[in-house]
């Protein structure tokens, strides 16, 4: 069996697309159970959950997807574990491609899939729209430098879940961690291409500017660590201010955006972007409160 878990937050017309694509999966042998759990929404999703036949609903009180997805793991009976966001949609051939990867290689306990922007309108992309189909969820350029995958997107074996230990709380880069810990004690992420997951572009700047808040403390809470980190991190923050120099090559090339007014667009947002990082990273090495930026996922 195949246990799909799903953390969500109040986004119920989201988990309603996430559970259809879900749904609808083709070429499958082995049953599936999905698992949505709810980490803290202003209302519970269950006629959400009720639609979806066979859906179980749980509830996770301790904010963060880590936590709501370990809930979802220890509820769980199939013996492949796979994870997506409740913002997410599945392509019809998503399970197949984890159920057809496990059986071809009894060896492969990890996989990590490719993300993609789902686009209103494929033909005018949005600035934000233009911007992550090249920079956000570069799942296969994670893999292969960092050695993890989003958890938007990952299947693992229920029993190598069980020797890498549950995923962390709020305060770390959840997918990040684990991956790490996964690669540490041997266990390699395996990139599939054909195993792909729609993900929409945020709807305007203050979302991003979240996620780069959270992911910014993180980075700095552990640089902070080691000596001499105050000069490297200005450094770094110089670093980050300048590198949408080197990125007009990878948008010139992307197989991702078509024409020169997406292509246009994704450079002004690399550039809008990089910017508000660096000032966010020069503000922790001057004094700004870390713990007030990663101490949210979704909530204002």
């Amino acid at each position: 069996m195949i246990s799909v878990i799903i953390p969500h937050l109040d986004q119920p017309e989201a988990l309603g697309r996430c559970l259809a694509s879900l749904s609808s999966q083709r070429e499958l042998d082995r049953p599936v159970e999905l698992i949505v759990v709810d980490n803290g929404s202003k209302e519970l999703p269950r006629q959400v959950c009720a639609a979806c036949p066979g859906t179980t609903l749980l509830s996770q009180p301790i904010p963060g997807p880590g936590p709501a997805r370990n809930l979802g793991v220890s509820h769980a009976s199939g013996d492949i574990l796979a994870f997506i966001d409740a913002d997410c949609s599945a392509h019809e051939g998503w399970l197949a491609a984890i159920e057809r990867s496990f059986a071809q290689d009894a060896d492969v306990a990890i996989l990590g899939g490719d993300v993609r922007i789902a686009c209103r309108d494929p033909r005018r992309l949005t600035l934000l729209e233009a911007y992550e189909s090249v920079f956000a969820y570069r799942m296969k350029e994670y893999i292969a430098r960092q050695g993890f995958t989003g958890t938007g997107n990952l299947a693992v074996r229920a029993k190598i879940f069980a020797a890498i230990g549950p995923f962390g709380g709020i305060d770390i880069a959840e997918d990040r961690d684990w991956g790490q810990r996964a690669l540490r004690l041997g266990y390699r992420t395996h990139y599939r291409p054909d195993m792909i997951v729609y993900h929409p572009a945020r709807q305007n700047l203050a979302e991003l500017a979240q996620k780069w808040d959270r992911h910014t403390a993180h980075d700095f809470a552990k640089i902070r660590s080691k000596p001499g980190w105050w000069p490297r991190w200005v450094l770094r923050s110089a670093a980050v201010a300048a590198s949408p120099v080197a990125e007009v090559v990878r948008i010139g090339f992307s197989n991702r955006l078509e024409g020169l007014r997406s292509r246009a667009l994704a450079l002004f947002g690399v550039v809008i972007v990089r910017l508000y990082r660096s000032g966010v990273m020069l503000s922790l090495a001057f004094g700004a409160d870390a713990s007030r930026l990663s101490g949210r996922w979704n909530r204002t």
